[in-house]
């Protein structure tokens, strides 16, 4: 047989191209909305196998977390981000304080936070290190105390004091080093939490007295073993154990297990703005067989049909509204919420709309400044008006002697709407509470309304403002004058 010719070892420039749209393909297929669903179902059985086993609720870390949770086991949502996890930017969120996990672990001697990440690595950040902290700042700020006395619940006659003071991450995740970097600033985080002027006693009363223990479970952990390893412990330390659980298993590589049946994605519900069509997780579960019953070339008219239909009835009854400023009389809600009789209605509506046209009549202000990011940004422009508007509904009703009830709302119920109530909250209420007479002289500053952002969050722990929406309220209430 002769010896091959070059151009016979080499491939043509047009084998390579054909090479890369046949390995982009096959990436495209792995990846598509059946797999990601299929992934989830199965990596959901996980997430039941370890409440089972731990007799502990089930908490979501949202977004992703809620794609892994039936919502008839899920008891709560918490808010833990990544970001404020990632090496070098350790974070303890003043935004995100999720206090409202408090009376739940009291009441249930822990929690399972789930969550999950991809591209192969083995936890999220959220998990590894923002949990963590904020573990070991609540415990410091809860029980300043770092060695309990001998009636202290964290001590037993056998086992001594628990050293809840101390960081505790996963060793298999975090470095001893970056361990040792995070710990060097939780004195700071402490400073910053308990500058938000919080009545720390509710909470300790809360937890029972008790400070909080991270662990970490994965698929690749024996559940029995973990088990075991919390009842060994708690007999010896008294705490509640917070479960961080990473519902997807590793995949080293892409991301994906092509080899597999179904093509198993790791982190199959993170990343949902670019595969889900408008899909939720609380859509997924309540359509969850006809989802998987359907072809993958079925999915995006199916997924079309259930995300408008679901907004016909988000549109139809908004449900109620919330209070974010206890006795204040000041709420938040989705646009359509039933919001009562005499109230100052402030809507954000979705559409930009002439300045000159908001102004429904002396109880009612639409402002159309659009949705998502270009709203926050546009929000700083239209505060001056808002504030204004409702600060002079407010002093008639005081005049008048009505009760004073102001609503808030946008699309989410927890963003726009928030940050509008945060801004009314600072410009229209003097630090007493009382409606302000006088704003010639008034300032604040970061710190200022940093504090009663922790009221909101407090008093409404699903509020989720974005960081633009934040900067556009900051900016207004700083700048004011200029």
């Amino acid at each position: 047989m002769p010896a091959p010719t070059l151009d016979q070892v080499i491939f043509p420039e047009q084998a390579n191209h054909n090479f890369s749209r046949i390995l982009g393909d096959l990436k495209r297929s792995n990846l598509s909305i059946t797999n990601r669903l299929t992934s989830i179902c199965q990596d959901a059985a996980f997430v039941e196998q370890v409440a089972d086993a731990l007799k502990l609720p089930l908490v979501a870390n949202e977004r992703c977390g809620s794609w892994y949770i039936d919502p008839v086991r899920k008891a709560g949502s918490a808010y833990f981000k990544s970001t404020d996890g990632h090496t070098g930017q350790w974070k303890f969120s003043l935004r995100r304080l999720n206090l409202h996990l408090l009376p739940l672990i009291g009441e249930k001697n822990g929690i399972i936070i789930v969550d999950s990440t991809r591209r192969g690595k083995r936890m999220p950040d959220a998990l590894s290190k923002t949990l963590p902290t904020w573990c070991a700042v609540l415990n410091r700020a809860l029980f300043p105390s770092p060695s309990p006395s001998s009636s202290s619940p964290s001590t037993t006659a056998t086992g001594g004091a628990f050293p809840h003071h101390e960081l505790f991450t996963p060793p298999n995740t975090v470095s001893a080093s970056e361990a040792s970097q995070m710990a060097a600033l939780l004195p700071d985080f402490v400073s910053s939490f308990l500058s938000l002027k919080i009545d720390l006693t509710p909470l300790r009363a809360q937890l029972g007295g008790r400070p909080l223990r991270p662990f970490w479970v994965t698929q690749e952990d024996d559940l029995a073993a973990l088990a075991d390893g919390l009842a060994t412990m708690g007999k010896k330390w008294n705490f509640h154990p917070v479960v961080c659980c990473t519902a997807s298993r590793r995949v080293v590589g892409t991301g994906t297990e092509a080899g597999e049946a179904g093509g198993y994605i790791q982190g199959a519900g993170d990343d949902t703005e670019n595969w889900a069509l408008g899909l939720t997780a609380g859509m997924f579960w309540r359509w969850e067989g006809e989802l998987l019953a359907a072809g993958e070339g079925e999915l995006p008219g199916l997924i079309e049909g259930l995300v408008a239909k679901e907004e016909e009835e988000r549109r139809e009854g908004g449900g109620a509204v919330r209070e974010v400023v206890k006795g204040k009389g000041l709420f938040v809600g989705l646009l359509g919420a039933e919001v009562g009789g005499e109230v100052c209605v402030v809507k954000l509506v979705p559409k930009i709309t002439q300045r000159e046209e908001w102004v429904k009549n002396k109880g009612c202000l639409e402002v159309g400044i659009g949705k998502s990011k270009a709203a926050s940004r546009l929000l700083r422009d239209a505060l001056p008006q808002v504030c204004e508007f409702v600060l002079a509904y407010l002093r008639e009703s005081a005049q008048d002697a009505t009760p004073q009830k102001v609503a808030v709302l946008c699309e989410t119920g927890k963003d726009l709407s928030v940050g509008v109530a945060l801004a009314i909250y600072c410009w229209c209420f003097d630090d007493a509470g009382n409606v302000r007479q006088d704003e010639t002289d008034v300032s604040f500053n970061k710190a200022s309304i940093r504090v009663r952002l922790g009221h909101i969050v407090t008093a409404f722990p699903e509020a989720n403002p974005n960081r633009a929406t934040l900067q556009s309220v900051n900016s207004f209430l700083m700048d004011w004058r200029k």
